[in-house]
């Protein structure tokens, strides 16, 4: 059975990093003990991969969780395929795609993840969860071989969204980004997922977790919040 935990952000305005995700992370593991939990660092773009597994370990250890980059590997895939955790951090999708597909991680983790191996990822982590990488707020700044991710679900995650809409500012809002995508891609649920919350997914069933509600897009559907109360598993409905 498929197991996700796909977080909007790492960390929320005026807090430690991962302070949010930590018991969301810790909650989802419910008492699981990975003996090799491996780290994909490749959306990293501005500080060395290195210094990003540093960073993450730096705080997953207060939950007793240890991880281990795979750039070590001269061979990344031999790292997921022995692995009994997966977990992608965020920062540039564009730059976390190319580099997967550059060592030839996608199938691999696909079969892991389909197999039963847990997934969590954050921001870019959780954008590579989906279909494609078509709905993340990033700038491309390096071009991967196509858009196409490790399709672990059937929707598309707009991470960060926001309602915001600055005053002074002429340009689109994250909704019309997002209609514009569903004008080419009608078949396609996004969930605009806010920060602070994240998506706990077992099999087909969906869980909103965190304390706002998710915006749910559908072509010919009016947006609509969802509360963590409701069900989402409309989600997995094929159009």
């Amino acid at each position: 059975m498929v197991r996700l935990l796909l977080i909007s952000n790492s960390t929320n305005a005026g807090e430690e990093y991962l302070e949010h995700s930590l018991p969301k992370i810790k909650s989802f593991l419910n008492g699981f003990q990975p003996q090799n939990a491996v780290f994909i660092p490749y959306a990293a773009v501005t500080f060395s991969f290195d210094q990003y597994e540093q960073k993450v370990n730096q705080r997953l250890k207060n939950i007793g969780l240890q991880v281990t980059s795979v750039h070590h590997y001269s061979v990344p895939a031999k790292a997921i395929e022995e692995s009994d955790l997966i977990v992608v951090g965020g920062g540039n999708t564009f730059h976390l795609l190319k580099y997967l597909q550059d060592f030839e991680l996608i199938e691999v983790v696909q079969r892991k993840v389909e197999s039963g191996t847990p997934y969590i990822g954050w921001s870019a982590g959780s954008n590579v969860a989906c279909p494609t990488i078509k709905t993340t707020n990033d700038m491309p700044i390096i071009e991967p071989h196509s858009f196409k991710a490790f399709n672990l679900i059937n929707f598309q995650i707009n991470p960060h969204y926001t309602d915001a809409h600055p005053q002074g500012h002429a340009g689109e809002t994250r909704e019309q980004r997002i209609l514009e995508f569903l004008e080419i891609n009608r078949n396609v649920y996004v969930v605009g997922l806010r920060e602070g919350t994240a998506l706990q997914i077992e099999g087909d069933k969906v869980k909103l977790i965190g304390d706002k509600p998710a915006k749910i897009f559908h072509y010919g559907k009016q947006p609509q919040d969802i509360s963590p109360d409701q069900d989402l598993s409309f989600l997995y409905i094929d159009f």
